[in-house]
């Protein structure tokens, strides 16, 4: 089982992608950690998803190469929980991989995916619903964020949206 955990800033992903995960039976978890801190603000955010975690997680550092985890890992692991695709996207953008090379790393995202051995769960931010950015590369960032999402999306099994720290499921479409 795939599943996508996308909201806004601030929505509530973390917590409830974590939830999700916690709620799954088995002791071998796997957090792959995109974040890169390049300032205090970001270590002590870190350290507080380290401490919501707690102990009973391992955590995988890696910024750039989260199929290759995926792959060598979900074997072993009862469950896989990556966040985040928006800064994997940024850390991509920064070590100056262009649209073709990120479109392969995005391409090897998915088919580690149907590949996995285990549930994942991924979490990222929608950037499309705000305005428009003023620069070009802020521009760029969005449109791949956004390409990013739908092209997960589209490999997934179960797709929430999160509002106000409440999940909406948009994926699988249910008929009332």
């Amino acid at each position: 089982m795939i599943t996508l955990v996308i909201g806004g800033c601030r929505s509530g992903k973390s917590s409830h992608a974590l939830g999700l995960a916690n709620a799954l039976s088995g002791t071998r978890k796997l957090f792959i950690a995109t974040s890169v801190p390049t300032d205090s603000e970001m270590e002590n955010r870190v350290i507080k998803h380290q401490q919501e975690r707690g102990n009973s997680w391992i955590t995988a550092e890696e910024p750039l190469e989260i199929a290759n985890i995926i792959d060598e890992k979900s074997g072993s692991s009862d469950v896989i929980l990556v966040d985040c695709l928006t800064l994997w996207t940024s850390n991509l953008m920064f070590n100056n991989l262009d649209q073709p090379a990120i479109e392969l790393k995005l391409q090897a995202l998915a088919s580690s995916l149907g590949r996995a051995c285990c549930p994942v769960i991924l979490v990222s931010n929608e950037v499309g619903a705000g305005i428009v950015p003023e620069n070009a590369l802020a521009r760029q960032f969005r449109d791949l964020a956004g390409f990013v999402n739908q092209r997960i999306a589209s490999v997934a099994d179960r797709v929430v949206w999160m509002v106000a720290g409440i999940p909406v499921k948009i994926k699988p479409v249910t008929t009332v």
